[in-house]
């Protein structure tokens, strides 16, 4: 939920060069484009999707989503770094590529001095899903079925970047079970191969692993949020489920590359509030088990903050590295 601007940014706006605001008034005058570094069908290529729709819809300018998947979302992510500063380039991101990345991965990017933070856009618990096939129908079946079984259950993930595999590593320090951890180019890719008896365990976005737990394709054990979901009130926390302290989320949000201009990322903010505001946008999200929220650029750039200290320690607690 949106809340109210920090004291202090109407006298930057103030200060922004008049030709900063004259293109912000012409904007956009051309097809804008929209980075997704994961793989097209996922949970950020579908919500990316939803919000392009509707600000083309408004802006009368197309919004190209180009999905660049690959190296847990690094490579999407450098193409986003290298484009121009003027705000026709967008990157639609999840909390993983900032917050666990830099901690896994020697990358080229840092966040808040190559990207400039637009807003939050969505946020939900991973769902830990399991295939039919395993013999538990709830958290601690599993863990009693890991115990006995050490080393031969595997979970995947869509690269050790991704919220996915701290997610499994969190579970295993917690419960200190033996679970072999499976990367995959994609978290969709690890759960189609869980639906296809060829995996065991995934952590995975809600919204792609919800439609499989209800048609009973997929076996869904809990959430991995503090606090139940509203979207799926009827399923336990992990925590709930015995595993006391256990809580990690994943969350989304839109970025242009630094030094866009700051009226541009004014409006691109207010835009994305107002999709967010329509009731059939809500609605979607909720169907994909999604919370569509919002914020300020600099509330924005807190959350990173916050996460990227939060997910550095979960890291370097569990000992999770790069496969």
């Amino acid at each position: 939920m949106r809340t109210a601007y920090i004291p202090g940014l109407l006298c930057l706006a103030f200060a922004v060069p008049a030709s900063g605001t004259a293109t912000a008034q012409t904007y956009p005058s051309k097809p804008l484009r929209m980075i997704v570094p994961w793989n097209p069908g996922g949970t950020s290529d579908t919500s990316a999707r939803i919000i392009g729709l509707k600000m083309s819809e408004a802006w009368g300018q197309q919004i190209v989503i180009d999905t660049r998947p690959g190296a847990s979302g690094i490579i999407g992510t450098e193409v986003a770094m290298r484009a121009p500063a003027d705000g026709y380039t967008l990157l639609h991101a999840n909390m993983s590529q900032f917050a666990t990345n830099p901690f896994l991965y020697k990358v080229s990017y840092d966040t808040l001095r190559d990207f400039a933070p637009i807003s939050m856009v969505a946020s939900a618990p991973q769902l830990l899903v399991v295939n039919p096939g395993v013999a538990a129908k709830s958290v601690q079946e599993l863990i009693q079925l890991a115990r006995n079984k050490p080393g031969t259950l595997n979970f995947g993930s869509g690269g050790a970047g991704t919220i996915a595999y701290p997610a499994g590593e969190l579970f295993k320090m917690f419960t200190g079970v033996n679970l072999v951890h499976v990367p995959y180019k994609g978290t969709i890719l690890a759960l189609n191969d869980l639906l296809g008896g060829r995996l065991e365990i995934v952590f995975s976005d809600m919204p792609i692993a919800l439609p499989h737990a209800k048609s009973g394709k997929a076996r869904a054990l809990a959430v991995t949020s503090a606090k139940r979901s509203t979207l799926l009130p009827e399923m336990p926390t992990v925590a709930e489920s015995g595993v006391s302290g256990y809580a990690i989320d994943n969350s989304w949000g839109m970025f242009a590359r630094h030094g866009t201009p700051r009226p541009i990322i004014t409006r691109l903010n207010a835009e994305i509030i107002r999709v967010h505001a329509l009731p059939d946008v809500r609605e979607r999200y909720a169907n994909l088990g999604l919370e569509a929220v919002t914020s300020t650029p600099d509330e924005f750039r807190a959350i990173i903050l916050a996460e990227t200290e939060k997910f550095g320690k979960i890291i370097k607690a569990t000992g999770a590295k790069v496969d």
